[in-house]
């Protein structure tokens, strides 16, 4: 299981990519995570919810009312068009700390 501290700064990242071909609620978002990844991650509901509002206040987020197929009512969420340019720029900056953080990174039994 991936600690929280270490995908901290991913999050919004993981839900803006979870929406970005079409739009999804809370729970579904969780659970798309998780199967992403195997279940090696389990988002709790506080770090998404907190990850949604902040991403809603930033303009790259858009919330919406709709029932379900089910007939319940859900909160749903899409991406904004400022958001679609916030994912490639986190992606990128993703992909750089990726490369850089594994210039630190040892083969098991190397002393470099």
């Amino acid at each position: 299981m991936i600690s929280g501290d270490v995908i901290r700064g991913t999050i919004d990242l993981l839900v803006l990519d979870s929406v970005l071909d079409e739009p999804s609620y809370g729970y579904a978002i969780s659970k798309r995570i998780e199967s992403r990844v195997d279940g090696r991650y389990e988002i709790k509901e506080t770090t998404l919810n907190s990850a949604m509002r902040r991403l809603e206040r930033a303009g790259v987020l858009e919330s919406y009312k709709d029932t379900s197929a089910a007939g319940r009512p859900r909160t749903y969420y899409r991406i904004a068009e400022a958001g679609r340019e916030f994912y490639w720029q986190r992606r990128a900056e993703w992909l750089a700390t990726v490369e850089i953080v594994s210039q630190f990174i040892r083969e098991e039994g190397s002393s470099r």
